[in-house]
């Protein structure tokens, strides 16, 4: 308890956090300056979740870097387009259907996303970031035509891995990085428990959070499979309460932000700002990073689709706990079964059983 306190409250050591930081908030706000000049706002959703390849392979070897980020990028587009697909075919449902229909597909896409980055090697882990792409898009109101939402993320995509090329020779590289070249193989037993784990959360938590009648039960589902990043199940619980204690503290700074009326331009800055200092603290105080992460995600949500703020900012602060309880739920059942898993091994194997996926305690393990 001791120690879980003491990294909610302390820094981790610098790793030069803002060459990547000003690689991944420039790789925003291009796209984002693009947009506001043409008078597309609508489509910032579409280039926020493409501009999201930039965060992958932080520190990486140039040549590394591009082939993931490349693979990334991909995933990211192919998200957003399913995002806007589901988005169009809502239109012609009840808000029922689509409200199960958008969480069904968010939870196959949390799975599969998980699988598919452990496999690939990416960092970070987890499926957060896809899951966020086709939930997000999938649940506002089609803004574009699919053809559009893929021709924007992809434009984002491809500014940020050239970006990504430049970063090197920017000076990002840090000698304590892990940059392993070559993924670590694994099972399909590990990648279907990856898959499970995630779905399962995110499934939970949808069910959860459509369930408490809140607007935004994607919102929870991505609270749910957060702390599935985590190496290990102590600090995958710790993850889920930091989430708590930090969205609502950024929910305090979202709301100082929307206190005062905005022109568009002024949120494009605060986004690309937040970005910015995101991920300057990401990797070295999670809970502390969430402070600007969430305002960063809910200005995001105003500039492509406003919503009256009291709501937003209420619904924010309960689906994240409603998605970490989920989550950690998910976590402890995955221990009780390894425990009894073991214990019926006992007798052949003498009490062993190993952990697979998300349930294991390997830092690889999303």
């Amino acid at each position: 308890m001791q120690d879980s306190g003491r990294r909610l409250l302390s820094l981790g050591p610098s790793r030069v956090d803002h060459i990547p930081a000003l690689r991944i908030a420039l790789g925003l706000a291009l796209p984002l300056l693009a947009l506001l000049l043409t008078g597309r706002l609508e489509w910032a959703m579409f280039a926020g979740f493409g501009a999201f390849t930039g965060i992958y392979s932080r520190y990486e070897p140039t040549r590394l870097r591009f082939r993931r980020q490349v693979t990334a990028g991909a995933m990211l587009t192919l998200c957003v387009t399913a995002g806007a697909a589901l988005a169009r075919l809502g239109e012609s449902l009840s808000a029922p259907v689509e409200s199960w229909m958008t969480l069904l597909v968010g939870s196959v896409v949390a799975g599969l996303a998980a699988a598919f980055v452990l496999a690939r090697g990416l960092k970070p882990g987890g499926a957060v970031f896809p899951l966020f792409a086709v939930a997000a898009v999938a649940s506002a109101p089609p803004a574009a035509p699919v053809w559009v939402a893929f021709a924007v993320a992809a434009g984002s995509a491809s500014l940020c891995v050239g970006l990504g090329l430049l970063g090197h020779w920017a000076g990002e590289r840090h000698p304590g990085a892990d940059v392993r070249a070559a993924a670590e193989t694994w099972t399909r037993g590990q990648l279907a428990a990856e898959f499970g784990a995630f779905a399962l959360a995110s499934g939970l938590a949808g069910v959860l959070g459509l369930a408490s009648g809140l607007p935004f039960p994607y919102w929870a589902q991505i609270a749910a499979i957060a702390l599935l990043s985590a190496p290990g199940r102590t600090l995958k619980v710790e993850r889920g309460l930091h989430r708590v204690v930090g969205t609502a503290l950024g929910v305090v700074t979202t709301a100082f932000l929307l206190s005062f009326p905005s022109e568009p331009w002024q949120l494009v800055v605060w986004v690309v700002v937040l970005q910015f200092l995101a991920e300057m603290y990401v990797l070295r105080n999670y809970a502390f990073a969430l402070l600007f992460i969430t305002p960063l995600a809910l200005l995001m949500v105003q500039l492509a689709h406003p919503q009256p703020v009291g709501p937003l900012l209420e619904a924010r602060v309960l689906e994240t706990a409603i998605g970490a309880v989920a989550g950690i739920a998910v976590v402890l059942a995955g221990a009780l079964r390894i425990r009894w898993a073991a214990r019926r091994a006992a007798p052949d194997t003498g009490g062993s059983a190993e952990p697979t996926g998300a349930e294991s305690g390997r830092p690889g393990a999303s």
